[in-house]
C-alpha cells in the first residue's frame, strides 16, 4: 500500500504484494473480511456510542469485543462519495464524485457514448457554476472486491451500491455475488415485494426477488448474509454488507414501532426509526451467530461504520438527534461526517478498546488491503498497527470537500481538520468557519475573527490539496 502524493500527508507504510496464497505475516492465514456499512446511521444512533432511546445490544457486544472509535469520520456528508472511498481507498474529489449519484428514476441518464457528464450545472439565484457529478463509479477506479479477487477471495454484495447502474454494478466490479445492489439510494419499500408506490420499472431492487409478501428488507438481507456464509464457509471471503437501513423511507415492523411508542424518550424520540435501528441490531445478531456456529470468528475481521451522519429532517418529522454534535447528514458539521466505527478481529485485536483518533473512511480500505498484502496507492493510512500494536499514527490533516449546493442552506465547500481545528472555507461569500472540536465538540463558538494564523495555515493546505489532488471546484458565472 502507497499512500498517494500530496504534501500534507506523511508516508507512514509500503507494502509489497504478495501471492495470492501467501500469509498476512508468515504465520496467520488471511482472514475473512465482514464490512458492514450502514446507511444514515448517525454517530450516537447506538447504544455503546451514546444513544438515550435506541436499542442496540448486538451491535454493543460487537464494539465490546474489538475497538471503538470516537472520532471517525465519513468520507463526505452524503452517501455515494463515502461508498466510492470505502471500496476505493480515495478521497471521492480525485475522482470527481462529489455528491450522491442520481438514479435512472431520478433523472440520470447516462449519455450514449457511455461517458460520465462533465462541465458544470447553473443554478438561478446563485452566484456560482458548480461542477457536475458522476452518474456512476469509473471502471478505471480499481474496488476492493477486484483487489481482494487477485487474493483468492470469494466476495458478495449485499444491500445498498448507488455507485452506478447496468455496466457498473457489483457483479462487473469483482464481486462474484449481488442481493440488491443498484443505482438506488434508497428502497421503493422496505417490505416484500418491495415495489414502488408508481410502480416505476427504474425503482426496484436488483437480484432481490419477492419471496415472502410483508417480509421486512433488512430481515431479508441479513438471511441472505447468513445463507452466503453457510455457502462459502469452506472459502476465503469477502462480505460488503451494505444495509439500506436507517434511509428513508421511514418503515418498520408494527410490533417494534408500538415499543418504541411505549417508551420513555430522550433526545431521540422517533418510534419508526428506532424500530429500524433494532431490525438493524437484530439481524447483526444472526450475522455473529452464525460466524460463532461455523466456528469462523476468530479469523474474521469485521468492521462496521456508517456513510455519513444522522439525517435530521424537518421540525414536523425529526428523524433522529445527533447531539451533542451539531446538524447532521449533508452538512459541513460533525453532525455530518462523524460516524460511529467498530473493527473486531479476536485473533489479532484485543477486546473492549476505545481510540480517540481521528480516521477517515478510506483507511479501512487501506486497513483491509495492507492486511492482504496488496500493493496499491491509497489516501488513507492503515489502521492496522495501531489496532493491534497500539502504535500512535502520525498526525495528518483529513479533508472534506462539496463543490455543490444541497437543498436550500448548505453552499459549496471544502473542509480541513488538522489536530484540534476544523476549517469550513466556503466558495461564495458566506462566512467561513473554525472550530476548535476539542474545547467545542458542538461547533458553537466560530474563532475566525479572533485566530487569523491558524485560519491561514489552514486555508494554505486546503488550496495545496485541491491543487494535488485536481479536485473540480465552482466557478462564478459569467
Amino acid at each position: 500500500m502507497k499512500l498517494l502524493s500530496f504534501s500534507i500527508f506523511i508516508p507512514v507504510l509500503l507494502f509489497i504484494s504478495c501471492d495470492s496464497k501467501d500469509r498476512s505475516d508468515g504465520n496467520d492465514i488471511l482472514p475473512n473480511i465482514i464490512i458492514i456499512h450502514v446507511d444514515d446511521l448517525g454517530y450516537t444512533d447506538l447504544g455503546c456510542f451514546g444513544s438515550d432511546f435506541y436499542e442496540t445490544p448486538n451491535i454493543d457486544k460487537l464494539a465490546a469485543s474489538g475497538i471503538k472509535f470516537t472520532n471517525s469520520y465519513a468520507a463526505a456528508a452524503v452517501c455515494s462519495p463515502t461508498r466510492a472511498a470505502l471500496l476505493t481507498g480515495k478521497y471521492p474529489a480525485r475522482f470527481g464524485l462529489t455528491d450522491w449519484i442520481r438514479s435512472k428514476f431520478q433523472g440520470g441518464i447516462i449519455q450514449a457514448d457511455g461517458k460520465n457528464p462533465s462541465g458544470f450545472d447553473v443554478h438561478e439565484g446563485k452566484p456560482l457554476m458548480t461542477p457536475k457529478n458522476p452518474l456512476f463509479l469509473d471502471l478505471s477506479e480499481k474496488i476492493l472486491a477486484e483487489h481482494l479477487k487477485e487474493k483468492g477471495y470469494y466476495s458478495v454484495h449485499i444491500g445498498k451500491w448507488h455507485l452506478g447502474q447496468s455496466d457498473h454494478l457489483p457483479e462487473l466490479r469483482g464481486f462474484d455475488e449481488n442481493y440488491g445492489g443498484c443505482d438506488l439510494g434508497q428502497p421503493p419499500s422496505y417490505f416484500d415485494p418491495y415495489e414502488p408506490p408508481n410502480n416505476n420499472p427504474d425503482y426496484k431492487l436488483h437480484n432481490l426477488p419477492p419471496r415472502k409478501e410483508g417480509e421486512y428488507l433488512t430481515d431479508r438481507e441479513g438471511d441472505e448474509v447468513v445463507e452466503f456464509l453457510k455457502r462459502n464457509k469452506d472459502k476465503r471471503f469477502f462480505l460488503h454488507w451494505a444495509p439500506y437501513a436507517v434511509h428513508t423511507p421511514l418503515q418498520a415492523k408494527e410490533d417494534l414501532i408500538e415499543k418504541y411508542q411505549a417508551k420513555e424518550s430522550g433526545l431521540q424520540n422517533n418510534a419508526v426509526y428506532a424500530a429500524m435501528i433494532e431490525s438493524l441490531d437484530e439481524n447483526i445478531g444472526k450475522l455473529t451467530s452464525i460466524l460463532e456456529n461455523l466456528h469462523l470468528t476468530n479469523n474474521t475481521l469485521v468492521i462496521f461504520t456508517s456513510d455519513n451522519g444522522g439525517l435530521i429532517g424537518n421540525p414536523n418529522n425529526v428523524v433522529t438527534n445527533n447531539a451533542p454534535l451539531r446538524s447532521g447528514k449533508g452538512y459541513p458539521y460533525e453532525g455530518g461526517i462523524k460516524i460511529p466505527t467498530i473493527i473486531k478481529w479476536p485473533d489479532k485485536i484485543e477486546g473492549g478498546l476505545v481510540d480517540n483518533t481521528p480516521i477517515i473512511t478510506m483507511d479501512i480500505a487501506a486497513t483491509i488491503l495492507d492486511i492482504a498484502n496488496v500493493d496499491f496507492e491509497s489516501d488513507g493510512v492503515s489502521l492496522l498497527p495501531l489496532v493491534t500494536k497500539n502504535s500512535a499514527l502520525d498526525e495528518r490533516s483529513l479533508f472534506w470537500h462539496f463543490p455543490h449546493y444541497r437543498q436550500n442552506d448548505v453552499v459549496p465547500y471544502t473542509i480541513v481538520r488538522k489536530g484540534d481545528f476544523k476549517l469550513i472555507k466556503y466558495y461564495d461569500d458566506t462566512k467561513w468557519e473554525l472550530y476548535n472540536l476539542k474545547s467545542d465538540p458542538g461547533e458553537k463558538i466560530n474563532l475566525i475573527d479572533s485566530n487569523p494564523e491558524t485560519t491561514s495555515t489552514l486555508n494554505t493546505s486546503i488550496i495545496q490539496w485541491i491543487e494535488q489532488i485536481d479536485a473540480l471546484t465552482p466557478v462564478l458565472k459569467q
